[in-house]
């Protein structure tokens, strides 16, 4: 399945990466059954290996073979994460990726390293230019140190493989300045950042890469769809209806709320690799009963002012 431009528009889980209970060892069963299931509920794209799927504690060959299952399990696009803060391994793991059939690349900036902007855009256009496949950079300061420079983004634009941008730096200003100068480019911005995905899409994002998604991902499309149509008063009561969870799943280290809201939901274990721990009772206590009333209120439409006679 090839991604084009215009494909980078809609709703696409940050995927966690499952380990088998009580061991550290990846879970391809409990992933492709994850894939599957995001598939059915109607998600535009997949994306595994990111922060999310902590990519950062597994192997070179763990990150190809978790594309490859998440590739084979699922019949929609897969945005592999491929970053580093090494431009050589960032470019293996790109191509490993590639082999493995991902459809695009989702590379996050160099982090600790913290290179100026002429080195940050040798970093992308590098790898750009080795793998031919759509490319979205990446820009996550709180996990990065590294705010990835305006400009920059802007030249990067204008390389035919770099056709998107996941958003999380937490900078409206700095997000819609990119959105306003790349406009005519064949590029997407997307929110990496669910607090601020609707913010986002009323200056002219068009979509999410989205951790809430795991466990809502139709109230998430549905808010993005109704967002995308124009339809800003339904995907405001969405955006309010999920808001107390998507806070939630930030309480503590992504991804460690989101894999105990999975395993509340019976998505499997919810496993951790070290350093990384389970969440807290607290979380646990809070995150059982907003899923409890989200499941209460299904089949019910989120709180809108009604329509005119």
């Amino acid at each position: 399945m090839t991604i084009h431009h215009d494909t980078f528009a809609g709703v696409y889980p940050a995927m966690t990466t499952p380990f088998t209970d009580g061991t550290d060892a990846v879970d391809h069963e409990q992933l492709a059954a994850d894939a599957r299931r995001l598939a059915d509920a109607g998600v535009d794209g997949l994306v595994p290996v990111g922060s999310t799927g902590e990519a950062a504690t597994l192997t070179h060959d763990e990150h190809a073979e978790v594309v490859e299952t998440v590739v084979e399990a699922a019949d929609v696009p897969v945005i592999a994460g491929t970053g580093s803060n090494s431009t050589r391994e960032a470019l293996e793991l790109s191509e490993r990726a590639a082999d493995a059939g991902a459809d695009a690349l989702l590379l996050i900036s160099p982090y600790y390293n913290k290179p100026e902007p002429a080195g940050q855009y040798e970093h992308f256009a590098t790898v750009a230019d080795a793998v031919d496949l759509p490319q979205v950079v990446y820009n996550v300061p709180s996990r990065t140190g590294l705010n990835l420079d305006v400009d920059t983004v802007v030249d990067l634009a204008a390389h035919e493989n770099v056709q998107g941008y996941k958003a999380a730096s937490g900078d409206a200003n700095r997000i819609s300045e990119i959105i306003e100068r790349t406009r005519g480019e064949s590029f997407d911005v997307l929110s990496g950042d669910d607090g601020m995905t609707l913010p986002l899409m009323s200056m002219g994002a068009t979509g999410t890469i989205s951790v809430g998604a795991n466990v809502e991902p139709e109230r998430t499309g549905a808010m993005i769809g109704a967002a995308l149509d124009g339809d800003f008063e339904r995907a405001r009561a969405i955006h309010h209806e999920l808001g107390p969870l998507m806070r939630a799943l930030f309480r503590e280290t992504n991804p460690i709320p989101v894999k105990e809201a999975m395993a509340i939901r019976g998505y499997g274990p919810a496993e951790m690799r070290q350093p990384l721990t389970r969440g807290s009772d607290e979380t646990l206590r809070v995150l059982t009963e907003l899923l409890a009333e989200l499941e209460d209120a299904d089949g019910e439409e989120p709180d809108s002012p009604p329509a005119e006679a």
